[in-house]
């Protein structure tokens, strides 16, 4: 655990932290190899132990103690009007006056669902979950709409409305799989970035048009988690987005997770949230 600490600094004080929330049981079992000083590391993942010793039916139902059932009284099922038509959504925690706003987008064949199933993805929705609401938070799962101008404007007026109920709240996108394309849109929206406090791409896709964004000039954080074994986006093309960053932008807030030996869906079971939200919120500038 010493190495752990070495290669993840403490998020200082001053910063807004989420308290701890069952740490032991959702940290990374061993860093096998770090460089950047310690922005890019090499997780250890093996699916006998994180997944089949983990889930009591694996993929399907974590065992009992990694879930914690209570945020499910502040849990609700919601709607939206936007200009680009109605929003279905979950809300869980507090609407107004929330410390910090974490919205989780799904990707390609997911629902609004995915996001707050307690028992699949090793129960680490439920630990987003429980970390919102415990740290007067605010934790949204929407539908996507599309990929594209529809769904970029639902997320948007979703940002939107919240921020007014929760002003000075820092937004944390977290983009999984194809839900990085809007992600990578909404990276380029004025009226968005300056609400973000970060984005957590979850093997996700990469940008590389990314100096010309709104995200750029503002120095938005930027956290990049993906298995070594990802058919749909290659490690190797976000690895290289990764260090094409750190090359043209000297000390731009960037950091790569690699779980080796994970698959497309393993940085969704296994990125530590409390983790990385502290790391985007302290070096958000």
């Amino acid at each position: 655990m010493a190495v752990l600490a070495g290669v993840f600094a403490a998020v200082p004080a001053s910063a807004l932290e989420l308290s701890p929330f069952k740490d032991a049981l959702f940290a990374y079992p061993a860093i096998l190899a770090t460089s950047d000083q310690g922005d890019y590391a090499i997780v250890d993942y093996r699916e006998e132990r994180d997944i089949n010793r983990r889930d009591e039916i694996p993929e399907r139902r974590v065992q009992r103690n990694f879930v914690d059932l209570a945020p499910r009284r502040a849990q609700q099922e919601k709607a939206l009007e936007t200009n680009a038509g109605t929003l279905r959504y979950f809300a869980v925690g507090r609407e107004q006056g929330a410390r910090l706003i974490t919205i989780y987008l799904h990707g390609q064949g997911g629902n609004r669902n995915q996001g707050v199933n307690d028992y699949t993805f090793g129960g680490n929705f439920n630990r987003i979950k429980n970390l919102m609401v415990r740290g007067n938070g605010l934790y949204l799962s929407p539908d996507v709409a599309d990929f594209e101008a529809r769904g970029r404007a639902q997320i948007a007026a979703l940002i939107s409305h919240y921020r007014q109920a929760s002003p000075g709240a820092p937004v944390i996108l977290a983009c999984g799989s194809m839900g990085g394309s809007l992600c990578w849109k909404l990276a380029d929206q004025s009226d968005v970035m300056p609400s973000l406090g970060g984005m957590l791409f979850l093997g996700s896709m990469w940008n590389n048009d990314f100096r010309n964004t709104e995200a750029f000039r503002l120095r938005v954080p930027i956290l990049l988690a993906h298995g070594s074994r990802d058919k749909v986006f290659p490690v190797e093309a976000q690895e290289e987005f990764y260090r094409k960053v750190r090359t043209a932008l000297p000390g731009y807030p960037i950091r790569f997770v690699r779980f080796e030996t994970g698959s497309h869906g393993t940085p969704i079971r296994m990125v530590d949230w409390r983790q990385s939200i502290g790391w985007m919120l302290s070096a958000r500038r």
